[in-house]
């Protein structure tokens, strides 16, 4: 069990940015918990963050965030390793460029990007309240679009890689301005920060980038900042005290963004958020929001 020390968990930290973040923070001298979904890729980012920073307190926990049994039983074993949890960042995020369900029957990028974060931040919820102060922190994006409320499983539409990906990520927009308000003096703030464009492998594994997705990383990819760049953008919001107090806002870096017109609509905050529970079980009268999978 961990105690008097600053603790966070990190999702997708076995690459890119989320490894950044967690060495960062590692080498600060914190407890830190790394989600990946891929045991031997998860082992190895560990054992290089301990070497890296000399710190040994880095604990592993493998989880396909796509599948709402692995994200409870994560948030189980955290609750179980964790007896504080002091930061939270929802980073984990993947693209695809067909349409998939998860194993709930949910379109892949909307269960990952969004319903993963929502199920796992509110199975963390009272753990993070205890350890209060605590940050909760989205890693957003910045694509002017709007969720299709009526067919968010995409089974109407013709399917699109980036604007469902966007939609995802809108959605995680709606899920931060919804819980900030939930929030407000229980000592835990929750943020969404657009960490800017970088070196990153998204939707890189299980051959989900197409050959033109990865010709275009690779052309433009020697102009990117790293994701050790990035990663200082998104960790600001938590080392700048000027910003300690900050609840629902949505950050580059350090400076403001307007959100879409959409995430900035409390209703449609509010019904997100209805929705969400009811894909995530949240509410016992569970309503059929779109076809399940056959």
């Amino acid at each position: 069990m961990h105690n008097a020390r600053q603790s966070a968990l990190i999702t997708g930290a076995n690459s890119g940015l989320g490894q950044a973040m967690a060495t960062a923070l590692a080498a600060e001298g914190m407890d830190i918990g790394i989600v990946a979904r891929d045991a031997a890729r998860g082992e190895r980012a560990r054992e290089l963050m301990c070497q890296q920073t000399g710190n040994p307190r880095v604990r592993l926990y493998v989880a396909d965030l796509a599948d709402q049994q692995s994200v409870r039983a994560l948030a189980e074993a955290v609750l179980k390793d964790f007896e504080q949890l002091h930061v939270l960042i929802n980073n984990a995020a993947t693209a695809f460029p067909r349409r998939r369900l998860s194993p709930d029957g949910i379109e892949c990028a909307l269960a990952v990007n969004h319903l993963a974060p929502f199920l796992l931040t509110h199975l963390l919820l009272e753990r993070l309240k205890g350890s209060a102060p605590a940050r909760i922190l989205h890693v957003g994006t910045r694509m002017n679009t709007a969720l299709d409320f009526d067919d968010l499983n995409w089974e109407r539409r013709r399917y699109r890689m980036m604007q469902a990906y966007g939609q995802s990520k809108l959605g995680l927009l709606h899920q931060t301005f919804e819980l900030a308000r939930r929030l407000q003096g229980s000592g835990v703030t929750v943020n969404c920060v657009f960490p800017g464009v970088f070196k990153s492998n998204l939707g890189g594994t299980d051959g989900a980038q197409g050959p033109g997705w990865k010709l275009i990383a690779l052309l433009l990819g020697w102009a990117l900042p790293t994701p050790e760049q990035a990663a200082k953008r998104v960790l600001r919001l938590m080392r700048d005290p000027s910003l300690a107090d900050m609840n629902g806002c949505y950050f580059d870096g350090r400076q403001p963004l307007t959100a879409p017109r959409q995430a900035r609509d409390l209703d449609a905050n509010r019904r997100l958020w209805q929705i969400s529970e009811h894909l995530t079980g949240q509410q016992p009268d569970r309503v059929q929001i779109f076809k399940p999978a056959v």
